[in-house]
């Protein structure tokens, strides 16, 4: 009776109780660098009526060839894996050990892989001023074959604590977006910290100030028109983006065309801050498709050239179909700034007109409805 109280109350239990796992599979889910070696043992409990020559292993589902196995008793069977490639899952690999009529006795996960590299080309804007966004590049390589995680820091330079993002893959894979409590004419710290089983790494810190790196909206209200019966013309107008009444700065444009049967764009760049401009040069009887863009610049006395917004959507018009051909040089003249023209036209522009004055239009819509009667006049004769 005192034997059997000591069992039960005070000696240690038995090594195996029924709710134990049949086997072990030693080393349990090891992290590897690709390209090494590994010898895995499956050992099985010692009331599990199944000996070494019963047991196989599997990799991934597919069975390992038993050339790679060896019994190292009489209830333990090794595997030996050579070379390991790079986890196909970030979950990692799964090896297992089966009994001879294929269930499962033990299970272990091998995570194959790389250590991160140091996280590269960190971009970032502001909207408005509102909030901030940043991307990256995972390195060189980029792919570790493990699951990585990426950490956006920053803080104020001098005299801030570090701060962690929280909205990661708002513009992409690799990005993060902190929407508020920033501060303006501060010059902040930013970097970037990759981790995974195999180790750290740490990008360079970027530095910047908010009011350098702000972006807008795209202009809005964008209208493309006909010009008169100006066969190739046509009239652009937009509004400036909302938040430019919310706070001073000032915005230069873009201008981006194409014909509706083309995806090439053209692009015309010297639009200044006008919110006006025709297109000219085009084809008769053509549908354009048109979109602007905005940067601002010059923010409280910034002296970076600011960000490009997005595109406004596509805005779509056709010029009139011409009835003859006039034998007008068709050009691919890009607007009234910078448009190529015939000579008479171009030394009246230079003496009167500048950018896309609405002086500098007239005095060539004169000379091509000139042009015109002229030309009809010899027909009619």
């Amino acid at each position: 009776a005192q034997h059997q109280t000591l069992h039960n109350g005070f000696l240690p239990p038995p090594s195996v109780s029924p709710a134990a796992d049949p086997a072990v599979i030693s080393p349990q889910d090891p992290t590897l660098l690709i390209g090494s070696s590994l010898v895995a043992t499956c050992t099985l409990s010692p009331d599990f009526p199944l000996k070494a020559e019963d047991l196989y292993w599997t990799l991934n589902g597919r069975r390992l060839p038993a050339a790679s196995y060896a019994a190292l008793g009489p209830s333990t069977l090794s595997v030996a894996l050579a070379r390991l490639n790079g986890s196909r899952q970030q979950s990692g690999d799964n090896l297992v050990c089966h009994s001879r009529d294929g269930g499962i006795l033990a299970g272990s996960c091998l995570y194959v892989g790389l250590p991160p590299e140091k996280p590269v080309n960190i971009t970032c804007w502001s909207k408005n001023m509102k909030d901030l966004t940043c991307k990256w590049a995972p390195g060189t390589e980029g792919e570790t074959f493990l699951h990585t995680n990426y950490t956006l820091k920053y803080k104020r330079r001098w005299y801030g604590q570090d701060n962690t993002c929280q909205e990661y893959h708002t513009a992409g894979t690799y990005s993060c977006h902190i929407p508020k409590d920033l501060a303006l004419f501060t010059p902040y710290e930013i970097w970037v910290e990759a981790s995974n089983r195999l180790g750290v790494a740490v990008s360079d810190v970027v530095m910047l100030d908010i009011l350098d790196v702000v972006t807008t909206d795209p202009p809005s209200d964008v209208h493309v028109s006909r010009v008169g019966d100006l066969e190739d013309q046509l009239s652009v107008r937009w509004s400036s983006p909302p938040a430019l009444k919310d706070f001073l700065f000032q915005a230069k444009y873009q201008i981006q065309y194409r014909v509706e049967d083309s995806s090439e764009w053209k692009v015309v760049d010297d639009v200044g801050n006008q919110t006006s401009c025709r297109l000219a040069g085009l084809r008769p009887g053509t549908v354009y498709f048109v979109q602007v863009r905005c940067n601002p610049f010059s923010i409280y006395g910034s002296k970076k050239a600011g960000i490009w917004s997005d595109w406004s959507n596509p805005t779509a018009a056709s010029t009139p179909r011409s009835g003859a051909n006039f034998g007008f040089p068709r050009l691919g003249a890009k607007s009234c700034s910078c448009s190529s023209r015939p000579s008479l036209f171009t030394a009246l522009r230079r003496k009167h007109a500048y950018g896309c004055s609405n002086l500098g239009i007239k005095l060539y819509d004169q000379w091509r409805v000139w042009l015109q009667k002229s030309h009809k006049t010899r027909n009619q004769v």
